[in-house]
């Protein structure tokens, strides 16, 4: 008979110290705090497009749209950290194909469903004029290359078919696209929150056992979405600036392309109010979070003999000085200094992210940092060189892999739902509204 090496999971990255269960390791490890991090994500990009689509902030129309496409390219990464680290992950579907209420994670199948065909219907009724303008003028070419052929016959069905772009049917496109948003704000609360009430309803762990998990989870979720959003922006208005500038590509030849000064105005604008709900929210998330700690501490209940010492002291730098110095009170000051710019909003928005981040770490690895016989503490030590596939995708490599997808969705989303539309809802890059085409005003 042959002999076969087995290593429990948990093993390679789990150091102990005093008296530990043998059974007991670090279980949920990078993988489980980058999924309530990107989840998080999803839901604050929402909420920051909703906030010009339900409540009418003309201010962040251009932002908006920027969020809701980019909510929809972090959707399917919600679900990656736990296909990576799962044995066998062809059976996380199975929470999709057959969603119930037995369960917090089971119920996440019919959340993730009823979110993601929110985000797919209020994108299709903000982009139906581009795809009809598009099969317009791809139509009235004369000589059109396969490619073009491909782009015509993939937006005709984009369009499903509805071809009227009058100002009556946009009008019910854009009460359609409200009513949507509205709907989607509790639902993308509520994807994010249940994350929250797993951790939450986990009585045997002290450190998570809290009714506030799961409001603390929505709303630095919403921080850390406006967070990235206004980051990515930014970078991206930069990228233009930039082609602006030096008139590379068709930018130069485009007369109507944006100009400068334009790409300025946008960019100041549509942060400077952006930033300000990131404040607020920012208020909120730290001030829960304080809140559950003091109140932790004043019932003084059987655990906070351990709880105590892992948060004073074997969390300190990671509680105290990383997440709420660094990635709280730090961006907080910056951002309520006077003379806020562009440039600062985005080392702030970086700060925040981090800090967000550093929650999610606190609270995942901070919660396994302990034994079940309060008698003993574990550390986690992060895969940084792979060995194995394990070390892999529960490593460094495997984080930063699903940190880097959501931005190639997002280029590929972009390209066939540009977030960048002038006035006439057509790419800001293109000169002009193909024959036929009724220049009626866009609805976002």
């Amino acid at each position: 008979m042959m002999d076969m090496a087995y290593t429990v999971h948990g093993e390679a990255w789990t150091l102990k110290e005093l008296f530990v269960l043998p059974n007991e390791y670090v279980y949920w490890s990078i993988q489980i705090v980058m999924y309530p991090f990107m989840t998080g994500l999803v839901a604050g990009a929402f909420v920051l497009s909703s906030l010009y689509h339900v409540f009418g902030i003309k201010r962040l129309k251009e932002i908006a749209r920027f969020s809701l496409v980019f909510s929809l390219a972090l959707l399917p990464v919600a679900m990656m950290p736990l296909l990576l680290h799962l044995s066998q992950p062809l059976r996380g579907f199975h929470v999709m194909m057959t969603p119930h209420f037995t369960s917090a994670i089971a119920a996440f199948g019919i959340v993730f469903l009823t979110y993601g065909s929110i985000v797919v219907s209020e994108l299709w009724f903000v982009y139906r004029k581009h795809f009809v303008l598009t099969v317009m003028e791809l139509k009235a070419k004369r000589d059109r290359t396969s490619l073009e052929n491909l782009r015509l016959n993939f937006n005709k069905i984009l369009t499903l078919g509805a071809m009227d772009i009058s100002e009556e049917a946009l009008e019910k496109d854009h009460k359609a696209t409200k009513y949507l948003a509205a709907i989607g704000i509790p639902v993308a609360c509520f994807l994010h929150g249940y994350a929250g009430f797993i951790f939450g309803s986990v009585k045997a762990n002290a450190l998570w056992m809290t009714p506030l998990m799961p409001v603390i989870f929505i709303m630095s979720a919403v921080v850390s979405g406006i967070a990235l959003c206004i980051l990515c922006y930014v970078v991206t208005q930069e990228i233009r600036k930039f082609m602006a500038k030096r008139k590379m590509s068709r930018w130069g030849k485009d007369p109507k392309a944006p100009s400068l000064e334009q790409l300025q105005g946008a960019e100041q604008g549509g942060v400077a109010i952006a930033s300000n709900y990131l404040l607020y929210f920012m208020i909120g998330a730290v001030t829960l979070e304080v809140l559950d700690i003091i109140f932790r501490g004043y019932t003084q209940v059987k655990s906070w003999d351990i709880l105590g010492t892992v948060i004073m002291e074997r969390k300190f730098v990671s509680l105290w000085i990383m997440q709420f110095g660094i990635g709280n009170i730090l961006p907080f000051i910056m951002m309520v200094m006077p003379g806020r710019t562009v440039r600062r909003t985005v080392i702030a928005c970086i700060l925040v992210l981090f800090g967000v981040f550093m929650m999610r770490w606190n609270i995942v690895i901070g919660g396994q940092a302990f034994s079940l016989s309060f008698a003993g503490f574990m550390h986690y030590q992060l895969p940084i060189i792979p060995q194995d596939w394990e070390t892999f995708r529960e490593g460094l490599f495997g984080a930063l892999l699903v940190a880097i997808t959501p931005f190639v969705l997002f280029w590929g989303i972009n390209k066939v739902m540009p977030v960048f539309l002038d006035d006439k809802g057509i790419p800001s890059s293109v000169g002009s509204v193909p024959n036929g085409a009724k220049a009626s005003p866009a609805v976002d």
